[in-house]
C-alpha cells in the first residue's frame, strides 16, 4: 500500500483522527499537507513527526468554510509539495444543544465547517485530480449520522450530508480515476471520553459488542487502505469503525 510519490491533505490534521491519519499516510510514503484553522503549534508538532518519518509536511492554515482560504491552502499544498493526490476532509466540530433551543449560530457553524468544508475542498481537489486522472477522496463522516444522537441535530446532519456528498463525487468523478469514500467513526478513545463518568463509560461501552472504545488509529488504517493502490475498485462506499455499534 505504497503512497511513495503522493501528496495528502489532511483537513483539521492537528489533533485526534486527523493526526493520526496525516501520521498513516506519512508511514505509507506520502508527503502531508496538515490544515489547521487556530493550533498552529499542534499541525507543526504533526508536521515535524512527519518529517521524522523522512517524508515532508507542511502546517497550512486555513478556515475550510471559505473558498478563498481553501483554494490558498491547495495553492500552499502545490507550492511547497507538488500538489495534491489525497484529501481527507476531517474538519469539524460540535456545538451541542437541544433542537428546541439551538441557535442558528450553533447550526450554522457545525454544518459549515463539516459539511460546507467538505464541498470545497473537494470542489478545488476535483480539478486537480481529474486532469491528473488519480485521486483519492476520504471524508470523515460518523455513526451518528446513521444512528442519530442527543443534543447533536446539527452535527448529525453535517455528517449525514457529507455521506451524499460521497456517493455524488464518487459517481462523478469515477470516468477520471477518482474516487471518494466516507469513514463512519463510532466512539473513539479521546480527551471526552477519558474524562467520562466511570458509570457513564461503562453504559457507552455495553453498547458496542467488541466491548471497547474505538483508537484514532483504527480509523487511520482505513485512510490509509483506502488512499492506497489497493483500494482503487472502491468507491462510493460508507465503511464503519465501530466496533459493532452499528450492528
Amino acid at each position: 500500500m505504497s503512497l511513495d510519490g503522493k501528496v495528502a491533505l489532511v483537513t483539521g490534521g492537528s489533533r485526534g483522527i486527523g493526526r493520526a491519519i496525516a501520521l498513516a499516510l506519512a508511514r505509507d510514503g506520502a508527503n502531508v499537507a496538515v490544515n489547521y484553522r487556530e493550533r498552529a503549534d499542534a499541525a507543526e508538532e504533526v508536521a515535524a513527526a512527519i518529517r521524522q518519518l523522512g517524508r515532508q509536511a507542511v502546517g497550512v492554515q486555513a478556515d475550510v468554510r471559505s473558498l478563498d482560504a481553501v483554494k490558498a491552502m491547495f495553492d500552499r499544498a502545490k507550492q511547497e509539495l507538488g500538489g495534491v493526490h489525497i484529501l481527507v476532509n476531517n474538519a469539524g466540530l460540535t456545538r451541542d444543544n437541544y433542537l428546541a433551543f439551538m441557535s442558528e449560530a450553533e447550526w450554522d457553524e457545525v454544518v459549515d465547517t463539516s459539511l460546507k468544508g467538505a464541498f470545497l475542498c473537494t470542489k478545488v481537489a476535483s480539478r486537480l485530480m481529474t486532469r491528473a486522472k488519480w485521486g483519492r477522496i476520504i471524508n470523515i463522516s460518523s455513526d451518528a449520522a446513521l444512528l442519530g444522537d442527543m443534543q447533536r441535530a446539527n452535527y448529525c446532519s453535517a455528517k449525514a450530508g457529507m455521506l451524499g456528498l460521497t456517493r455524488a463525487t464518487a459517481r462523478e468523478l469515477a470516468p477520471y480515476g477518482v474516487t471518494a469514500n466516507a469513514i463512519a467513526p463510532g466512539i473513539i478513545e479521546t480527551e471526552l471520553t477519558k474524562g467520562l463518568p466511570e458509570a457513564k463509560r461503562t453504559a457507552m461501552l455495553g453498547l458496542i459488542p467488541l466491548q471497547r472504545f474505538g483508537q484514532a488509529a483504527d480509523v487511520a488504517a482505513l485512510a490509509a487502505f483506502l488512499a492506497s493502490e489497493a483500494a482503487g475498485y472502491v468507491t462510493g462506499q460508507v465503511l464503519c469503525v465501530d466496533g459493532g455499534l452499528n450492528l
